[in-house]
């Protein structure tokens, strides 16, 4: 089955869907698609949707009873400029739950949604300066 807007979706479970929504679309560029709080909501940045279920959505009714804390999963955000994205995201009053590491393939840094699902902020190596290295 094909659709003209191709999605690569992720679910979240959150406790509150609408200070997800509020997270994921004040601070990190998502828009919203719909929503239907307090159960559910989908947001979409790019190609990348997010299906934000609160406890009452039939994707947590679905989740074992013995999988309800967010896992060590994450979704990756690819930036432009990391160091501009910590600032700004510091100065909105969001704490990080990593310090920056650096990689062979760039910098990273995670974040938690209020939830307390974790989101990657990965500003990769630019092909000139891996070269040069």
């Amino acid at each position: 089955m094909s659709t003209p807007e191709q999605y690569v979706s992720v679910r979240y479970l959150v406790d509150d869907v609408d200070a997800a929504v509020d997270f994921y679309t004040a601070h990190l560029g998502f828009h919203l698609k719909i929503s239907a709080a307090p159960a559910f909501a989908d947001v979409v940045r790019g190609p990348l949707r997010l299906l934000l279920s609160g406890p009452a959505s039939s994707g947590a009714r679905a989740t074992p009873n013995d999988a309800t804390s967010p896992g060590r999963n994450r979704i990756h955000l690819i930036v432009d400029d990391l160091d501009s994205e910590i600032d700004r995201l510091r100065d909105a009053g969001l704490a990080f739950r990593s310090e920056l590491v650096s990689g062979p393939g760039g910098r990273q840094i995670l974040l938690a949604d209020p939830a307390g699902n974790l989101i990657e902020l990965f500003q990769p190596v630019r092909e000139a300066t891996r070269a040069n290295t």
